[in-house]
């Protein structure tokens, strides 16, 4: 487990090169957004240790296996955490895989796991978590959620963005990176997130997949006309 401080409260944690999840400093501990793969856990606890403060709740981006693998053994070992997806994506955790009339009846791709740990918090677009406001990103799955840390505009936008192989949407199939291209749901809906991200105009750009990037402004631009055809 590969772990780099990018600013006094963002800790970025990479597993195999490719696969990231998120320590955010609070006032009364860390809050840990995603869990990378099943067998994550050892590593993502150990680096918690290293910054002398306890995990005091985990934030789910999405339902992907990728994304939520580590939960059912973080949380045997935070018995006092609490778990966090959107309400929407929940659903996903326990087996249930069909679509809302209103959504786009597009196949859901990924990998989605049934897990046994069942959230504490349904999370809502405009939720505040700590110093983390929920933000709607639809589109790589139907109920995706970005945090935006309100202190110095860090934007953990889950797959709503990667820059493994350079900054691209969920939207377009990025040649070097293909995986969040594969696992869509809906590569209009997800369009729509990345321009909504942009409009955020965030200082930097966290991701699921890749390095964060600073002041990725022009970058996300770039890959949302990437996107449109453009």
């Amino acid at each position: 487990m590969k772990t780099t401080h990018h600013t006094p409260n963002l800790v970025r944690l990479t597993r195999l090169g490719a696969v990231n999840a998120f320590l955010v400093g609070e006032d009364d501990g860390l809050t840990l957004i995603d869990t990378m793969l099943s067998g994550s856990a050892d590593g993502i606890l150990a680096a918690a240790r290293e910054t002398g403060r306890p995990i005091a709740r985990v934030l789910l981006t999405h339902a992907h296996g990728d994304h939520v693998g580590s939960v059912d053994a973080l949380a045997q070992a935070l018995p006092n955490a609490t778990f966090a997806i959107s309400g929407r994506d929940a659903r996903f955790l326990t087996g249930d895989k069909s679509l809302d009339p209103g959504e786009p009846q597009s196949k859901l791709r990924g990998s989605y796991v049934t897990i046994d740990t069942r959230p504490g918090l349904l999370l809502s677009p405009g939720d505040r978590v700590g110093s983390l406001e929920v933000v709607a990103a639809p589109g790589h799955t139907p109920g995706q959620v970005a945090f935006l840390d309100t202190r110095d505009r860090t934007l953990i936008a889950g797959d709503a963005y990667s820059t493994l192989g350079g900054v691209a949407t969920a939207a377009k199939m990025n040649p070097r990176f293909p995986l969040v291209g594969f696992a869509t749901w809906d590569r209009p809906t997800a369009l729509e997130t990345a321009r909504a991200l942009r409009a955020l105009d965030p200082a930097r750009l966290a991701v699921g997949h890749g390095n964060v990037i600073e002041r990725p402004g022009a970058a996300m631009d770039a890959a949302i006309a990437r996107a449109e055809g453009r």
